[in-house]
C-alpha cells in the first residue's frame, strides 16, 4: 500500500515539462552506480585475473576478453537506461532508498568482516607468536600461516565470505558496536602491558585496523544523515528549494567528482595506492604482528564507493527537496531539532 501510494505521490510531482530532466537526473545517479560496479568488476579482471583491460579496444585490439570488458560498460549504461524508462513515475525519494539500501549492506558486510578478521586474525598471531600454532595445525602449516598469501586466501578470505552471508541477515550496521571493540582492544592493551607486563605488535595493530574502519565505513551514514561538517554561512538562511538545487550540485561537482577521483587514482594500475597493497598481501614490518595492512588499503577504496553511492541518492533526495516532493527523509537526529531542544 506504501509502495503505490509513493508511486502516485510520483506521479503528481512529474509534470510533462519536466519529465525529460528527471529522467535525466535519474539516469545520471542509475549510470554513475553501474558504471561503478563495471569499473570494479574490470578491475578485478584487470589485475587479478590478467585480462587485457576495457581501454584496449580503443587501441585498435581484438582481443574477444577486452571487447568482453568494454562491453561491461555497455551493458551497465543500458540497464541503467532500461531502469528509468521502466520506472518512469517511481518517487525520486524511492530511487535515493533504493540506493542507500545498496550502501547498507557493503557497509554491514565491511562492518561483519572487519570483525570477524580482526579476530580470527589476532587469535592466529597470538598462537603464533607463542609457538603454540606447530602443535595444533603441524609444522607446515604453521609455517603457511606466517606468509601473508596464505593467511589472506586461508584465513581472511572465508571470514569476507562469510561477512557477505551474515550481512545478509543482518540489518544493523553495527557502529556502536565496532566503537566499543576498539575501546576494548585498547583497554586489554593497557591492562595487559601494565598488569602482565605482555605486549605484542598484533595488538595494537588490531585497535589500528577496528579505528580505520569505523572512520571509513561511517563516512557514508554520516553523510546520509547530514553529519559532516558543513560551512554554514549561507545555507542556513535558504529555501527548501534552494537547498536542493545546492546539494544537488554540491553532490556532482563536489562529491561524487571526488569519489570518482580517489577510485580512478586508487584503482587504475598495478601500481595505485589501493590495488598494490591488496595485490601483494602487504604486511606491516614486524614480523609478529597482524596481517591484515592490505585490507586497511582496501578501506579507502570502500570510503569512497560507499560515498559515491551515498552522494547519488543525495543527489536524487536534493531533487525531489527542490520539486517539493512528499515523504521528505527525517534524519535520525536532526540538527534543526537539536537547537531548538537546547
Amino acid at each position: 500500500m506504501a509502495s503505490e501510494l509513493q508511486a502516485e505521490a510520483g506521479r503528481d510531482f512529474a509534470p510533462s515539462g519536466e519529465g525529460a530532466s528527471i529522467a535525466v537526473a535519474r539516469f545520471l545517479a542509475w549510470g554513475s552506480v553501474a558504471t561503478l560496479f563495471a569499473f570494479l568488476l574490470n578491475n578485478y579482471l584487470d589485475f587479478w585475473r590478467d585480462w587485457p583491460g576495457a581501454f584496449d579496444v580503443f587501441e585498435g585490439s581484438r582481443d574477444p576478453f577486452a571487447w568482453m570488458q568494454a562491453a561491461l560498460y555497455a551493458l551497465g549504461l543500458v540497464l541503467a537506461v532500461l531502469l528509468v524508462r521502466r520506472t518512469s513515475g517511481r518517487p525520486l525519494r524511492t530511487d535515493a532508498a533504493s540506493i542507500y539500501a545498496i550502501t547498507a549492506f557493503i557497509v554491514r558486510a565491511s562492518f561483519w568482516a572487519v570483525l570477524l578478521i580482526g579476530i580470527a586474525d589476532t587469535v592466529v598471531s597470538f598462537l603464533r607468536v607463542e609457538n603454540m600454532l606447530p602443535d595444533l595445525v603441524g609444522d607446515k602449516v604453521a609455517i603457511d600461516l606466517g606468509r601473508s598469501y596464505f593467511r589472506g586466501v586461508w584465513v581472511h578470505f572465508p571470514m569476507a565470505v562469510l561477512a557477505l552471508v551474515i550481512a545478509s541477515f543482518n540489518r544493523g550496521l553495527g557502529f556502536h558496536w565496532l566503537a566499543l571493540l576498539v575501546v576494548v582492544a585498547e583497554l586489554l592493551i593497557v591492562i595487559s602491558r601494565f598488569i602482565f607486563s605482555y605486549e605484542q605488535a598484533f595488538m595494537a595493530d588490531l585497535v589500528r585496523f577496528w579505528y580505520a574502519a569505523l572512520f571509513l565505513f561511517a563516512s557514508a551514514y554520516t553523510l546520509l544523515e547530514e553529519g559532516h561538517v558543513r560551512v554554514d554561512v549561507l545555507y542556513a538562511a535558504f529555501t527548501e528549494r534552494t537547498k536542493g538545487i545546492a546539494n544537488a550540485i554540491g553532490c556532482i561537482l563536489l562529491g561524487m567528482t571526488l569519489c570518482w577521483v580517489v577510485i580512478v587514482f586508487g584503482m587504475g594500475s598495478k601500481s595505485a595506492v589501493i590495488n598494490a597493497p591488496l595485490l601483494a598481501f602487504e604486511v606491516t614490518q614486524t614480523g609478529f604482528g597482524s596481517y591484515v595492512k592490505y585490507w586497511m588499503a582496501g578501506f579507502l577504496g570502500i570510503f569512497a564507493i560507499t560515498m559515491l553511492l551515498q552522494f547519488s541518492g543525495y543527489f536524487l533526495e536534493s531533487i525531489a527537496d527542490y520539486r517539493g516532493e512528499p515523504g521528505k527523509r527525517q534524519l535520525e537526529t536532526d540538527p534543526a531539532q537539536m537547537a531548538h531542544e537546547h
